[in-house]
C-alpha cells in the first residue's frame, strides 16, 4: 500500500463493499490506526446518519463524564440484611423450624419416648452455620474472601442471626413441654461456640458436619432406637452442659485470631 490508503480503497472500506476481502480490510485498518490524515479522510466520507449517531453518543459520554453515576439508593434494611444475614440461609432456617415443630408434636404424641426438642436442641443451630460459611452457598463469597474484615466479625454477626432464629422455637417448644430452658439452651451454645472453635481450624462446614454426625450417631441414633433417655439429657447433666458452654466459649474467643483467614471448607 502506498504513503495513504487509495480513495477508492477507503470508499469501499467507508460503505462496506464486500468486494474488499480479510487481508485488504485489515490492511486498511493497520493504516488508519497510525495514519491521521486517512483517517480525517474516513471521517469525511461517512455517511451523515454515521456521523450523527458517534455525534450523540460522544455527547452522552461526555455527559455522562461530567456528572458521573447517579447514587445507588438502598433501604436501610437491605443493607442491613446484607451485613448480617444472606438469603440462602433462609432454607435451611425455615427446615430446622421444621424439624423443630416435628420433634415437638412427636414429644406431645409419645411422652414416654426420649425428648427429640432435646435431642435435636445442641445440632439445630449447625445447619445454618454450616450454609452461612460455605463457599458453594454463598454467592458474595469472593467478595467477602477479598475484604479486609472477612472472617470473625462476619462469622459471628451470621451466628447471632441463626442463634437468634433458631433458638425462639426451642424456647416455645421447651416451654410448651415443660422443659427447664437449661436443657436445650445450654447444648445448642455450647455446639455452637465448638463450630466456632474447630471452624477456625478445620472450616465451619467440616465442623459443623463432624460435631453433628457425631452427636447423632452417639446419642441420638441410640436412645431412638432403644428408647433410653440418654444421661446427656437428663436435668442432672445441666451443669456439665454449663461448663462445657462457658469452656466453649473461653477457647472460641481465645483462638478468634483462626477466623481472621477466611476458611470455606
Amino acid at each position: 500500500m502506498s504513503k495513504h490508503i487509495p480513495a477508492a480503497s477507503l470508499a469501499a472500506y467507508t460503505a462496506g463493499d464486500p468486494a474488499l476481502d480479510d487481508t485488504a480490510v485489515w490492511t486498511i485498518e493497520v493504516h488508519l490506526e497510525n495514519c491521521g490524515d486517512c483517517r480525517a479522510q474516513l471521517a469525511e466520507a461517512a455517511p451523515p446518519a454515521l456521523t450523527a449517531l458517534l455525534d450523540d453518543v460522544q455527547v452522552m459520554i461526555d455527559r455522562g463524564v461530567r456528572t458521573g453515576p447517579e447514587p445507588v439508593r438502598r433501604r436501610a434494611w437491605r443493607h442491613f440484611a446484607h451485613r448480617w444475614a444472606m438469603w440462602d440461609l433462609v432454607p435451611w432456617l425455615v427446615t430446622i423450624g421444621v424439624a423443630v415443630a416435628a420433634a415437638f408434636f412427636l414429644d406431645r404424641t409419645f411422652p414416654q419416648r426420649p425428648s427429640l426438642v432435646l435431642l435435636l436442641a445442641p445440632i439445630a443451630p449447625l445447619a445454618g452455620m454450616a450454609a452461612a460459611w460455605s463457599r458453594r452457598r454463598d454467592p458474595g463469597w469472593e467478595i467477602v474472601a477479598g475484604t479486609a474484615r472477612a472472617g470473625l466479625e462476619l462469622m459471628l454477626r451470621r451466628t447471632t442471626v441463626i442463634l437468634a432464629l433458631v433458638l425462639p422455637p426451642l424456647a416455645l417448644a421447651g416451654w410448651r413441654l415443660g422443659m427447664s430452658p437449661a436443657l436445650w439452651l445450654l447444648p445448642a451454645l455450647t455446639f455452637t461456640a465448638a463450630t466456632l472453635l474447630l471452624g477456625g481450624r478445620f472450616g465451619v462446614v467440616r465442623a459443623a458436619a463432624t460435631l453433628g454426625g457425631a452427636w447423632f450417631l452417639a446419642v441420638v441414633t441410640p436412645a431412638v432406637i432403644t428408647a433410653d433417655i440418654p444421661a446427656l439429657i437428663e436435668p442432672a447433666s445441666a451443669p456439665g452442659w454449663a461448663v462445657a458452654a462457658v469452656a466453649g466459649t473461653v477457647l472460641a474467643v481465645w483462638r478468634a485470631g483462626d477466623h481472621r483467614h477466611t476458611n470455606p471448607r
